[in-house]
């Protein structure tokens, strides 16, 4: 597996590339921004199946080359840097980022989650050439699956490939429930387990991006919904009787 290391710290990156190889990792560093930029366009070799990004890059901001690279491509990013505040974390998620590990970190905790992120853009990825899915339509909400574009009310919204993945599974059935065991298992392709935050997160930026109020509601201790398209009212409702 092709492995993508953007670090400045070529002590850090050394301890790095030498565990990850005897792990079965083709590693190539990249020590600052623009290299990394310049290392993902395609080539005809196999593409990285995972980017380790640090934040703390010579050139430029680890966010800015988050950014960047989800603009081009849908390779698993995680974030590994010292930064640990909640502020960072939920940016990074934001940007589309599919982890976020602070240093000092486990090995082995790593390792699992770079497989973890390699599986899931794996899945992501049909083997071979399928039809596209139609386009999805609620509440002024236009989700092109074919193209992965949205559009509120004909402007377009521009949403990171998780939150794009996430609007769509619960446009599939407006007023239905999604469990967020399910929408882990869809969106993400992991369990639930420790993750409540990382959907908190998503759920949030999708409301703001959308700016419609009420489109995607939580139902306590269960998990999300679409709210579908209110039918319109014959005339005014009769005063509630008190009990």
């Amino acid at each position: 597996m092709r492995l993508l290391l953007v670090e400045d710290d070529d002590r850090v990156a050394a301890a790095l590339v030498a565990v990850l190889g005897r792990h079965g990792f083709q590693v190539r560093h990249a020590r600052s921004g623009h290299e990394a930029l310049d290392a993902l366009v395609p080539d005809g070799n196999e593409p990285y199946r995972v980017v380790l990004l640090d934040l703390g890059l010579p050139d430029r901001d680890g966010f800015e080359v988050c950014s960047r690279i989800r603009a081009h491509s849908s390779v698993p990013v995680i974030m590994v840097t010292a930064r640990a505040d909640i502020r960072s974390r939920i940016h990074g998620l934001n940007l589309g980022a599919d982890d976020y590990v602070t240093k000092p970190y486990d090995m082995g905790e790593l390792l699992a989650r770079i497989h973890a992120v390699a599986r899931r853009g794996q899945a992501a990825e049909p083997s071979e050439p399928v039809s596209q899915p139609g386009p999805l339509e609620a509440r002024g909400v236009l989700i092109d699956r074919e193209r992965r574009r949205v559009s509120v009310h004909g402007r377009d919204v521009p949403l990171t490939r998780k939150e794009f993945d996430l609007l769509a599974l619960l446009a599939q059935s407006p007023g239905v429930v999604y469990r967020r065991e399910q929408i882990f298992s869809e969106v993400w392709r992991s369990g639930w387990e420790g993750n409540g935050r990382t959907l908190e997160v998503h759920i949030g930026s999708l409301r703001t991006k959308l700016a419609l109020p009420g489109l995607v509601e939580a139902v306590r201790g269960v998990g999300y919904r679409l709210m579908p398209e209110q039918p319109a009212s014959d005339g005014p409702s009769a005063p509630a009787q008190e009990s």
